[in-house]
């Protein structure tokens, strides 16, 4: 019989059956997690954080609502980067084991609320695009910055509320509960009530982003059929040919890194894994990570404001490195080194 069936079975919440979790059984598999983990957090840092620099720069971003909502997301993307990372590499590459229940708890608390908050950045972005697609008049009636912070409040509240439970109490040691087959101490029956929190964020964001796109392909069958009308309005119908296609993006890169994620925790609900399953989940995980690096290229960087404030800072860098190398300072520190040579 299997060593971690004996372990799980005699002592399901001992520190010591975290030894089964941990399923990377080669140098070879621990090297490319703790490689994509390491290329994807340092890459996803760096880009959310030139992110929120460009738009705390800049008073024209800062007080849109739209830009509050995109900085909220870059951080949750910081967050789950850097306490993902840790984390992940420290159990599954370094085997990691020798902390309590609640530290296991606590790091698993941090990577849901940043995780969860990102999605939710996602989905308050999807409805900030909605209003302004559909109520464009009342837009700015409706989206105040005063209501975009309340609702920041709300969700990264809920979030970690949410994700704090089975550090509060709900966990299948405290219970003497079903533990998940993925998550050390974790209940059954909270992973089932977290999926299906993170698949209605999914869905609504679906569902804003679908309406989103119907309204721009209307607007551009509307705009191709009559052509006689030009200026601002065939400069509007280029705009919500850009959104289009920028959501269209976003849905898919979302699916892609989310889904199988996702597809293996419901499965570990209702069957039992094999080793190869687990393992296969590990590298999965990266995806979410690899969805967190993804977000600030397609809703920061193509929009038109934040790509300007990029150039802006380009551009001031090299006049500034110019500068220097023309300065006075320079010239005779290079003048003394040419006479000492």
């Amino acid at each position: 019989m299997d060593v971690c069936m004996i372990h799980e079975n005699a002592s399901k919440c001992s520190v010591h059956t975290m030894e089964c979790f941990m399923v990377l059984s080669t140098q070879a598999q621990k090297i490319s997690i703790a490689t994509l983990c390491g290329l994807f957090g340092t890459l996803c840092i760096f880009e959310n954080s030139v992110v929120l620099y460009l738009i705390f720069s800049s008073p024209g971003t800062r007080r849109k609502p739209s830009y509050l909502f995109i900085s909220s997301l870059a951080l949750a993307d910081i967050l789950a980067s850097i306490i993902f990372v840790c984390s992940f590499v420290n159990f599954h590459v370094f085997n990691g084991s020798d902390f309590s229940k609640e530290t296991f708890l606590l790091q698993l608390g941090g990577v849901n609320t940043s995780f969860s908050a990102s999605l939710s950045s996602l989905l308050l972005t999807a409805l900030d695009r909605y209003i302004s697609i559909s109520r464009p008049s009342e837009y700015k009636l409706l989206m105040t910055r005063r209501r975009a912070w309340i609702a920041l409040g709300v969700l990264w509240v809920t979030c970690a509320t949410i994700a704090s439970l089975p550090l509060l109490g709900w966990n299948c040691c405290t219970l003497n509960s079903t533990c998940s087959e993925l998550f050390p101490f974790v209940d059954d029956n909270y992973l089932s009530s977290w999926i299906c929190f993170i698949m209605i964020l999914l869905s609504c964001i679906t569902y804003a982003y679908t309406h989103v796109l119907w309204r721009a392909h209307q607007h551009v069958a509307y705009m191709e059929k009559h052509q006689v009308q030009l200026g601002k309005q065939n400069t509007r119908m280029r705009m919500d040919v850009m959104l289009a296609k920028t959501l269209a993006m976003v849905l898919t890169v979302l699916v892609l890194c989310w889904s199988p994620v996702l597809v293996l925790m419901i499965y570990s609900i209702f069957a039992r894994l094999s080793k190869h399953l687990r393992k296969v989940f590990a590298f999965c995980s990266t995806l979410c990570l690899l969805n967190s690096m993804v977000n600030p290229i397609i809703y920061a960087l193509r929009s038109k404001e934040l790509y300007s404030s990029l150039r802006r800072v380009f551009s001031r860098f090299r006049r500034q490195l110019k500068a220097s190398e023309d300065s006075p300072e320079a010239e005779s520190t290079h003048k003394s080194s040419i006479i000492e040579t």
